[in-house]
């Protein structure tokens, strides 16, 4: 078989130029010829614009799946319950009344690794369905009982995996389908939608709380996620085998940490290092199977780090409305609603920051931030007469930081790990989310019981998040050791 049939697609992309004369110079014009067959039949307008089409189906999966978020609201609707009580009242203690949140928070991100497996293994498409199947029968289980048990196991554990599944097939096979410099932004418009479904689900939720009451408005949500979740989940491909996204200005070099940079099949390799030797030195060094990241240090260090950032935002997420119905009595939905926006705006802003001065500086400064807030939000949500207007600003930053997280840990997964095994890595690196969670959304509601107040909380929240930024400053000086750390040249 001609060598130009066997590797075509290599030097389709790769900057050697072919100069000698003659027989050879024949031999490199069909090899140019072949691989640029190859690279316009990749590169076709139809395979390109299905990247976007796969973005905002992912999309619109978590504007679905992000109802986790409106917990507050139903919470709210539970303890109504059990004050007013009667026949058919929800009887549970008020200490668990976060609980099923808590647990669907920790098996959504332990979730995120079988799901990153089948993810791998079987595709987007595939895992997203069978998310959507498990939410839907989570919600119409829990819409059929008030029993503490049943809603721990239905909207714990059942739709917490659910939720976990769609989650991880809806970011993945976007990044595929964008090159390296579009990873922040992918990754965070993708995600924006988790954050965003408040906005609508919140008063929503009020509204059939109001109507049919809190049992029929969770089989409404049910059957309509699954309507939603399994259709969309059609629309989430993979690019084709062998395609390779195009870079604006593949034509020119690029510099990051001090190496020129020349665009080649295998991404952004060393311009003095051969074509076949930069491919496996990439994969060596890019596609990391879980096994290995799990025996770096920096791997522990990340997930500490998202450990603080997600606990901390859920912690807050889960009681909002609680703390703003001092203040605004029945408009506190609202909060959650505007919340969700700021929500959003931090995983897309992020993103796109992240980008053009690094993942590292831009974590350090959302978590040095958001501990400023932990602190301020103590006497802003302690009071009783805090201005409405105050207390939506604060909730919005708090919730635009703790978006970040949700955009920054996926590019920093694919950035240090590469996208082979990102379903299975990304998966490992969520679990920090879903500890981080349970643990803070649990201790948030124990000291609310015990001291009335949320002060306790907002203090261990401030200090963690003081910790986290110091680990981002020892992760990045680590990563820089290993050239690792990503700048793109200005």
């Amino acid at each position: 078989m001609p060598v130009g049939q066997l590797f075509p697609p290599l030097l389709a992309f790769s900057p050697v130029h072919c100069t000698s004369a003659g027989g050879k110079a024949l031999f490199c014009d069909y090899f140019f010829k072949q691989g640029n067959e190859v690279k316009e039949e990749l590169m076709a307008p139809s395979v390109r614009n299905k990247g976007w089409i796969v973005t905002f189906s992912g999309t619109g999966i978590n504007l679905a799946l992000g109802i986790l978020y409106t917990w507050s609201i139903f919470k709210g609707a539970i303890k109504q319950s059990i004050e007013t009580g009667g026949e058919g009242a929800f009887d549970w203690k008020l200490a668990s009344l976060n609980d099923p949140y808590a647990v669907c928070c920790l098996f959504f991100a332990f979730a995120m690794i079988l799901a990153g497996k089948c993810q791998d293994k079987f595709g987007p498409r595939i895992t997203a369905l069978i998310g959507g199947v498990l939410v839907g029968l989570g919600f119409m289980w829990i819409s059929q009982t008030t029993d503490y048990v049943s809603w721990v196991l239905g909207f714990g554990v059942l739709a917490g995996i659910g939720i976990g599944f769609g989650y991880s097939a809806a970011t993945p096979p976007g990044l595929k389908w964008f090159p390296a410099s579009k990873t922040g932004l992918i990754a965070g418009l993708v995600v924006s939608g988790f954050g965003l479904a408040s906005v609508y689900i919140a008063p929503l939720s009020k509204y059939l709380l109001r109507i049919w009451g809190l049992q029929n408005a969770m089989l409404f949500f049910g059957i309509a996620f699954l309507i939603v979740v399994c259709g969309l989940s059609m629309l989430l491909v993979n690019p084709p085998a062998g395609y390779v996204p195009e870079e604006a200005g593949t034509t020119v070099s690029e510099e990051k940490e001090g190496i020129r940079l020349t665009p080649t099949v295998a991404g952004w390799l060393p311009e003095s290092v051969s074509i076949i030797q930069a491919s496996k030195a990439v994969e060596m060094k890019r596609d990391i199977k879980i096994s290995e990241i799990m025996k770096k240090a920096d791997f522990y260090i990340l997930w500490f780090i998202f450990f603080i950032g997600a606990g901390v935002g859920l912690m807050v997420i889960g009681s909002v409305a609680g703390m703003a119905k001092q203040s605004m009595g029945e408009l506190a939905f609202l909060v959650v609603a505007i919340m969700a926006i700021g929500n959003a705006a931090g995983r897309v802003i992020a993103g796109i920051l992240s980008d053009r001065i690094g993942r590292s500086y831009t974590l350090i400064i959302m978590l040095l931030f958001q501990a400023f807030l932990m602190f301020f939000a103590i006497p802003i949500f302690g009071a009783e007469n805090t201005s409405p207007i105050l207390l939506v600003l604060t909730a919005t930053f708090i919730g635009f930081n703790y978006g970040t997280n949700l955009s920054l840990f996926p590019s920093y997964t694919k950035d240090l790990w590469g996208l082979k095994n990102f379903g299975m890595n990304y998966g490992i690196v969520f679990t920090a989310w879903g500890v981080g969670g349970f643990v803070m959304g649990r201790l948030s509601q124990m000291l609310r019981a015990s001291s009335g107040t949320f002060n306790s909380s907002f203090i261990t929240a401030g200090v963690l998040l003081i910790i986290g930024a110091a680990l981002t400053f020892v992760l990045k000086a680590s990563l820089a050791r290993q050239g690792l750390t990503q700048k793109r040249a200005a």
